[in-house]
C-alpha cells in the first residue's frame, strides 16, 4: 500500500498533540510505518524557522515575510521527510499543513488566497488525502491555551478577532472539501474526539485497501 499523507489542523487549545497521539497508535497497531512531523518545523532548517515565527520579539512581521517563512520550512519539509516517506511506503501524520497557511495567513492575515495557492502549487504539489480539523469556539480553545503556556508566542499573543477569522476560514475550507476533511468537535471529552478521529481512519483505510 503506497503511503498517505495525513494531517491535523484546528485553532489554539483545539487538542491536536492529544489526538495525534492517538492517530499515531491507531496507525501503528495496524503495521503502519508512521513519519510523523510538525509546521512550522519538522527539520532542523524548519525548526530554526520555527523560532523565528514564533518570536514574541519579533512582532513587527510583515504578513507576508511570515507566509514565505512558513512555506520556506514547509518545502524543506517536503523534500527532505514528507516525499521520501511517502514514496517509501510510509504515513505521513502532520501536525499543521497547508491548509494552516490559509487559515492564519489568509483568514487571519489577510493575504489573497490565490497567492498562497500559488505557492502552495509550486512548493507542495498535492494536498493531504486526509484533514482532521479539530473545531472549538475561540474563547475555549484560548482558555486553554492560556492554561498550557506560561507566554504566548508570537501567533497566540493575537486577538480573539484575529482567531474567529482564522476559525471561520478553516470551516471553509472543511465545507468546500468534504471529502478530504473531517470535522470534529473538540468541545467534546477527548475520549470521544479520539474516537472521531479513528473512525475517520477507519474510512481512509477501507478506501485504500
Amino acid at each position: 500500500m503506497s503511503g498517505c499523507l495525513i494531517s491535523l489542523e484546528g485553532g489554539e487549545g483545539a487538542g491536536k498533540s492529544s489526538v495525534l497521539e492517538a492517530v499515531e497508535g491507531w496507525l501503528r497497531e495496524r503495521g503502519i510505518e508512521v513519519e510523523r512531523c510538525r509546521e512550522p518545523g519538522g527539520t532542523p532548517v524548519g525548526e530554526r524557522i520555527r523560532a523565528i515565527l514564533l518570536d514574541p520579539d519579533l512582532g513587527g512581521m510583515d504578513a507576508h515575510t511570515e507566509l514565505l517563512l512558513m512555506f520556506a520550512s514547509r518545502a524543506q519539509l517536503m523534500r527532505e521527510r514528507v516525499l521520501p516517506a511517502l514514496a517509501q511506503g510510509r504515513w505521513v501524520l502532520c501536525d499543521r499543513f497547508t491548509d494552516a497557511s490559509f487559515a492564519y495567513q489568509g483568514g487571519g492575515r489577510g493575504i489573497d488566497p490565490a497567492r498562497i495557492a500559488e505557492l502552495e502549487r509550486w512548493v507542495v504539489g498535492r494536498r493531504p488525502d486526509l484533514t482532521l480539523l479539530l473545531d472549538v469556539p475561540v474563547e475555549l480553545g484560548l482558555a486553554r491555551a492560556r492554561q498550557r503556556e506560561a507566554q504566548p508566542d508570537r501567533i497566540e499573543g493575537e486577538s480573539a478577532a484575529f482567531f474567529e477569522r482564522v476559525r471561520a476560514c478553516y470551516r471553509r475550507r472543511a465545507e468546500a472539501e468534504p471529502e478530504r476533511f473531517r470535522l470534529i468537535d473538540a468541545r467534546a471529552p477527548l475520549a470521544t474526539v479520539q474516537a472521531e478521529a479513528r473512525a475517520a481512519l477507519e474510512d481512509l483505510w477501507r478506501r485504500r485497501r
